[in-house]
């Protein structure tokens, strides 16, 4: 009996380059939602908790008047462990915890690496040797604050010390261009800080509670949108 006409036809299966595919599409939008900067990757990593005790011990030892501008110089510039994006992310959690800023950088930064061993050796590197040499400044201090030159050599660190904070800034101003605030509500909320601290005089923990908490909701408006 010959083939009816009515029988179904089997149509052939196109082939993947052919096929319609969404996955393109959707990883284009999910490459496009808002991240952690963190999630990236860094230039490279320390290879060992050794490495990172070295590194954090010379970054300690450079830091007379301030440790944060050597951090960012070493951190970012020298050993290329982290961005700059992801170094302004992690000390901007670091300021707001309590104790010293670079400390809490410090713990963080080991614990992303290494786990507790990590942060351990990093924190061991930022006070070990530095305990040391602080010892002996003091004992120094005790019989030379008399003298006129020590007090000013003392205020000219001081002086040193600003403008490397300042310095450091202004280096980390290009990492605003991911932030998700933007530059102009980032620069909008300084300007804020500083009105209030310096100008107003508002207490810092309630500058920190109230320009925190707005800053916080704008960014989570912005990365839930």
């Amino acid at each position: 009996m010959p083939p009816s006409d009515s029988a179904p036809q089997v149509l052939p299966v196109p082939s993947p380059d052919e096929s319609p595919n969404a996955l393109p599409a959707l990883a284009v939008a999910e490459d496009a939602s808002p991240h952690s900067v963190l999630d990236d990757d860094s230039p490279r990593s320390p290879k060992s908790c050794g490495e990172m005790f070295r590194v954090f011990t010379r970054l300690a030892l450079q830091g007379f008047g301030g440790v944060l501008p050597i951090a960012q110089r070493e951190l970012v510039e020298r050993e290329r462990w982290l961005t700059r994006e992801q170094f302004v992310e992690l000390l901007s959690v670091a300021q707001v915890l309590p104790g010293p800023n670079v400390v809490n950088l410090a713990l963080m930064f080991g614990d992303r690496a290494f786990g507790w061993r990590g942060g351990l050796a990093a924190l061991g590197g930022m006070l070990g040797a530095p305990l040391g040499v602080v010892l002996v400044l003091t004992a120094l201090y005790t019989h030379l604050a008399q003298y006129p030159t020590v007090a000013g050599a003392l205020r000219g660190m001081g002086a040193v010390a600003a403008g490397l904070i300042l310095s450091t800034g202004l280096k980390l101003l290009p990492a605003l261009r991911r932030n998700p605030l933007g530059a102009t509500t980032a620069f909008g909320l300084a300007a804020l800080t500083f009105a209030a601290i310096a100008i107003v005089r508002v207490p810092l923990i309630a500058v920190l509670v109230v320009l925190g908490v707005i800053s916080c909701a704008l960014a989570w408006r912005k990365v839930a949108a």
